[in-house]
């Protein structure tokens, strides 16, 4: 007898057992920290991502005879921010043509710019499944837009009839390296003095660093790290994301996954950063200070986790977003992914020329930061 077949929509992580839930992402390839149920959880249910704050989920779920199948995170939004790629352009081209870009479906970890699965599926056919389902929805509102997919899902994607787009991010690669100098080694000149100059100055300084991990990470611990979380953003003018409530909680259930950086100055904490970690891959998310240091961003931020990486045998360590500097601290520049499908065909007809011209420049921006990676000439 055939299984039973059944598609379902959620609008909580509750509704799925966490078991299950954590099973299907390894099965679908990656043992994933962003795509825990822990992790997703809690940004729903400690307000960060809901439907107050313009995230309303939508998963959509594959159920054969009451087993899930197959997953996709997916939101009803109203606004484009916390997204890390950026279509505010297209949402006002909208707006000037009287047509609502909002609401919009997005499929994504939210506040996160990480590429990892979006069509959580062990099956090519289901991982169609989820697209051409994801696809059927959009037809309700403005548009799809599913950020930094694995390339296997982007083709997929693109199959179902969505316009890729390309960006790019700086990852810190590990070549097996048995210390931090012996990672210097494979810099410039240039480049590798420049890195110890500036780690020099915040010895002289007399800051002191600490590297703690899981349950190290104390109430105290916590609260000053929101502390500096929160001063990041209002010195940008900007409202915080995340609060408290979502990082308690993730020190709670991930321990295992959570690094927390100090900087302390005269036995006082002065900045922090928060990293997130598997066996494979660490990712940079967030910093902040309360004082000021010069280069102190770049040893809490970068030379303390490329440090935690090599000692954890981690292979990559993503910096996170953007940011051209990294480039001269040994990272490399990695190709991003995006797929997004438009209902309105004018305009999906201008977004895809807009993304021929953006793919070309795209390659040769590529190409330029290549010429100018930090590392020894072997030729």
């Amino acid at each position: 007898m055939p299984a039973k077949q059944e598609t379902r929509i959620l609008q909580s992580m509750s509704d799925v057992d966490s078991g299950e839930w954590n099973a299907l992402v390894r099965a679908s390839g990656e043992d994933h920290p962003f795509l825990r149920h822990e992790f997703l959880g809690a940004l729903h249910e400690t307000g960060c991502a809901s439907e107050q704050t313009g995230w309303l989920p939508q998963y959509i779920t594959v159920w054969r005879d009451e087993r899930l199948a197959a997953a996709m995170p997916l939101y009803l939004k109203n606004h484009s921010y916390g997204e890390y790629v950026f279509d505010w352009a297209w949402a006002d081209a909208y707006h000037r043509a009287g047509i609502d870009y909002y609401p919009k479906l997005l499929s994504a970890i939210p506040f996160s710019p990480i590429t990892g699965s979006r069509l959580l599926a062990i099956s090519d056919a289901d991982r169609q499944l989820l697209a051409r389902t994801a696809l059927k929805l959009a037809e309700q509102a403005s548009s799809l837009h599913v950020l930094f997919p694995r390339e296997m899902e982007a083709h997929t994607l693109h199959s179902a009839g969505m316009m890729l787009r390309h960006g790019v991010q700086f990852h810190w690669h590990n070549a097996g390296y048995d210390s931090f100098e012996a990672f210097l080694g494979d810099l410039s000149s240039a480049k590798r003095k420049k890195i110890r100059q500036e780690r020099r100055k915040i010895a002289d300084a007399g800051v002191q660093m600490r590297r703690l991990v899981g349950r190290d990470i104390d109430d105290e611990h916590w609260r000053f790290f929101a502390r500096c979380y929160n001063n990041t953003y209002s010195q940008h003018g900007s409202t915080p994301y995340l609060n408290l409530a979502f990082f308690k909680r993730l020190g709670e259930t991930m321990p295992e996954n959570i690094l927390l950086v100090l900087a302390e100055l005269d036995g006082e904490p002065i900045a922090s950063a928060l990293n997130i970690f598997s066996e494979t891959t660490l990712y940079g998310r967030y910093w902040g200070a309360v004082g000021h240091v010069p280069m102190l961003h770049f040893e809490t931020c970068y030379y303390q986790a490329i440090e935690f990486c090599i000692e954890r045998r981690i292979g990559v360590f993503e910096g996170g977003a953007q940011g051209e500097h990294k480039l001269a601290r040994g990272f490399r520049p990695v190709q991003t992914c995006s797929a997004h499908w438009l209902r309105h065909p004018r305009f999906a007809s201008a977004v895809e020329q807009f993304l021929a011209r953006e793919t070309a420049g795209m390659e040769a921006y590529m190409d330029e930061l290549n010429e100018r990676a930090p590392f020894r000439r072997t030729d």
